[in-house]
């Protein structure tokens, strides 16, 4: 088992109601290993077997506060991660008004952690006297007055993605109607108007990912002007999905069985989006018929 020689921890705290949800899904965005409140007397121990895993290097972990003692776990915590040399630590400090805090709280119509029994006002007040020192150590402040979810996300995608990152990817997946529309498609495109390999016996036991079936379904010109115009449209589109936050986007490429003109153009597609972002191909009734054959 190989460990891992350099582990970058992101630790995510600050005011109730500043924000924490919305950036701990930013960092799960940025491929991110994420853990919500995990209490800190179990982190030295949470740190090694990390080490010994050798398989997470981003960390991400949100530190909630609950009491005074809780506090001075979190500073006990914080001496023992800078006491190690295989840890780069930067600290996210969220923040935002009294009022607004007060205006995010009724909305939701929770309590605060520290004022179960009394005013939000007063949970407030006594959480920046505990958080106070806290924020002086932080690397990173933001104050979320008067930004949205969307804004928030885009100032921890500056702070954090690394220059040659991109958070953005595609997922395209292959299918064939008779199984069933993709529930989490974004986009669904059906091929179906297609010449259909299944009729040319040779190539009916194939798939869209062997080469006499993606020869035979580029070989018309329909295919080609639909390709041509799909992808144009695919690069046109992709970069307000990118600016608006999205994360993903998952494009669903159907035919009847979901073997042969789906699968052949997932790939061919998949190939064209690959020199700009991430993208991962997936042919979900690929096999299928194989399979029905194989019950019978």
């Amino acid at each position: 088992m190989t460990e891992v020689d350099h582990l970058e921890l992101v630790i995510i705290t600050g005011m109730s109601g500043a924000g924490k949800t919305v950036a701990i899904q930013s960092f799960e965005d940025m491929g991110y290993f994420c853990i919500d409140n995990m209490p800190p007397s179990l982190v030295p121990k949470f740190w090694e077997l990390i080490k010994e895993s050798g398989k997470v290097t981003k960390i991400a972990l949100v530190v909630d506060l609950r009491s005074r003692s809780f506090f001075e776990e979190i500073q006990s915590m914080l001496i023992d991660i800078e006491n190690t040399n295989f840890i780069d630590t930067r600290m996210l400090f969220l923040d935002a008004s009294d009022s607004e805090l007060v205006s995010r709280y009724k909305e939701t119509r929770r309590a605060h952690p520290l004022a179960m029994d009394g005013l939000v006002t007063e949970g407030i007040r006594k959480e920046r006297a505990i958080l106070e020192d806290l924020k002086t150590r932080a690397s990173i402040v933001i104050d979320t007055t008067t930004l949205t979810p969307r804004q928030l996300r885009e100032k921890i995608n500056q702070e954090f993605r690394s220059s040659h990152e991109t958070g953005f990817r595609v997922e395209l997946l292959s299918f064939g109607f008779k199984y069933g529309l993709p529930i989490d498609a974004d986009i669904v495109m059906d091929v179906r108007f297609l010449p259909n390999p299944h009729y040319i016996p040779a190539l009916r036991p194939l798939t869209g990912k062997d080469q006499p079936v993606y020869d035979y379904v580029m070989s018309f010109p329909e295919t080609e002007e639909f390709y041509q115009r799909f992808t144009g449209l695919l690069q046109t589109i992709m970069p307000g999905y990118v600016s608006e936050g999205k994360s993903s986007l998952t494009i669903a490429i159907g035919c009847t069985g979901g073997q042969h003109r789906s699968v052949a153009l997932s790939e061919r597609i998949g190939e064209a989006l690959a020199t700009e972002y991430k993208v991962n191909i997936t042919h979900r009734d690929k096999d299928k018929r194989k399979e029905t054959v194989n019950r019978s």
